[in-house]
């Protein structure tokens, strides 16, 4: 059986608003956890508890510099996640272009 555990992670840390707007906000550039905490209107522990999540699934990176810790989007964010949805992608179209041809096949004379 094929392991999808990285599927679990991510489709569970985009599961939550805030994570997905963690996401968003770290789209635009790196912030601290406390500017996060800040835009979210969360306590610092609730921002670390997403955060954390985020960086489970290896979606964003977190890096400590003296009392600070910055986040930031990790550098293939998404990338297997896409590759196994456009798998299924090429299946969905194989099966539409077969029904597409049975059809055709099946259409009666006018």
């Amino acid at each position: 059986m094929v392991q999808y555990d990285f599927l679990d992670a991510s489709f569970g840390a985009l599961a939550d608003p805030t994570r997905r707007g963690i996401l968003e906000r770290l789209g635009s550039g790196p912030a601290t956890v406390s500017e996060l905490a800040e835009r979210f209107e969360m306590t610092l522990t609730g921002i670390k508890k997403h955060i954390r999540l985020l960086e489970d699934a290896g979606m964003i990176v977190t890096e400590k510099r003296g009392r600070v810790r910055y986040c930031r989007l990790g550098d293939n964010v998404f990338d297997r996640e896409v590759a196994w949805l456009q798998g299924y992608r090429r299946i969905v179209e194989a099966r539409m272009d077969r029904l597409g041809e049975f059809l055709e096949r099946t259409e009666p004379d006018t």
